[in-house]
């Protein structure tokens, strides 16, 4: 049953609702014009030599491309595999772990990603 207030707010009997969904909704959306940024940005840099590769990264306009197109990207992967968890592993104890570690582990590849872009683009 639910009430006229939970319906307003869009949430459920378990206390949470849309959230998830608006998220993966959103960073697809985002994905869209990234992922074609970062498309044509690969087939640009194919076969260019490192110094050329790097003075592009360090573009500050590049960078904040690439930076945007890791945190979407990765925002993406750990909602869309967060629901995979949710929905197909039924063990309580393996849920939780499996939705840690999915944590865990966006947020190394987050930290690495943008690491090497900052290392690239800053000439280190």
């Amino acid at each position: 049953m639910r009430t006229p207030l939970s319906s307003v707010r869009g949430r459920g009997s378990a206390k949470f609702g849309t959230d998830d969904y608006w998220v993966q909704r959103l960073t697809a959306a985002v994905l869209v014009p990234l992922g074609l940024f970062f498309i044509v940005f690969l087939i640009r840099n194919v076969g260019a030599p490192l110094e050329v590769v790097k003075a592009n990264i360090a573009n500050p306009i590049c960078a904040i491309l690439l930076v945007a197109t890791i945190l979407a990207g990765v925002a993406h992967m750990r909602v869309g595999m967060q629901v995979i968890i949710e929905d197909y592993v039924h063990d309580q104890p393996w849920s939780v772990l499996a939705i840690v570690l999915n944590w865990f582990f966006a947020a190394l590849i987050v930290i690495g990603s943008i690491w090497a872009v900052a290392k690239l683009s800053f000439g280190m």
